[in-house]
């Protein structure tokens, strides 16, 4: 499989250089800027794969680099790479449009195994940081009571299949699932298989490429 194609989005050039030494080994670095106005121009041109975004830069920052790639190339993916996880900041970003938000604190590996999952369809969130996203969404069909959601794939689902498959899906451990909904790992398990054998899938990256082709992560 080739390596996915990177881009990088930082106004301090000494974040650029480290995040391009701990990772330039194992993906292709196809570009940087540290404008909004040169990172738009230059994604469009581009279409990397994956764009590691700095939520907080001058002239609109991260939300506005996704919101005009989006609405002109919607096949981008975008991972936010920030100092900042504070709530405000990881929901409004998802709203526009990220598949995964990550803090800056992150080890060069796990940075690399988050590019390559997003690459691959998947969404990637910090534990904390995702149960931030799954509180903010949680209306959603995916988490609801409600008896229909208009899919009838999903709607095999109980609602805690429901719960347990969008934490899944983000990248939860069986142990961090049921720490946040408060059940046993072995519990977590079982709800699992019972998910996998409704909806005839076979693992948990199936299961994580069902969901986000139905943007439940």
């Amino acid at each position: 499989m080739s390596r996915p194609r990177v881009f990088l989005v930082d106004d301090h050039e000494l974040i650029r250089s480290g995040i391009k030494a701990e990772i330039a080994d194992q993906v292709d670095i196809i570009g940087e800027a540290d404008e909004v106005d040169a990172a738009i121009e230059m994604i469009i041109e581009r279409r990397p794969d994956v764009v590691l975004l700095d939520v907080h830069m001058p002239d609109g920052g991260g939300l506005r680099v996704l919101r005009e790639v989006l609405s002109r190339c919607d096949d981008v993916r975008f991972l936010a790479l920030s100092v900042s996880d504070a709530a405000e900041d990881v929901i409004a970003i998802v709203r526009a449009g990220a598949r995964g938000y990550v803090t800056k604190n992150i080890s060069g590996e796990e940075l690399v195994e988050a590019i390559w999952r997003l690459r691959a369809g998947d969404a990637v969130f910090s534990p904390r940081l995702a149960g931030f996203v799954l509180e903010a969404f949680s209306g959603d069909p995916v988490l609801s009571d409600q008896t229909s959601s208009g899919d009838p794939e999903l709607d095999q689902l109980t609602s805690r299949e429901r719960q347990v498959l969008r934490l899944i899906a983000r990248g939860y451990a069986y142990k961090q699932v049921g720490v946040e909904l408060e059940i046993s790992p072995k519990t977590v398990e079982t709800h699992v298989s019972s998910v996998l054998r409704k909806l005839q899938l076979s693992n948990r990256y199936q299961l994580s490429h069902w969901a986000s082709e139905r943007k439940l992560t």
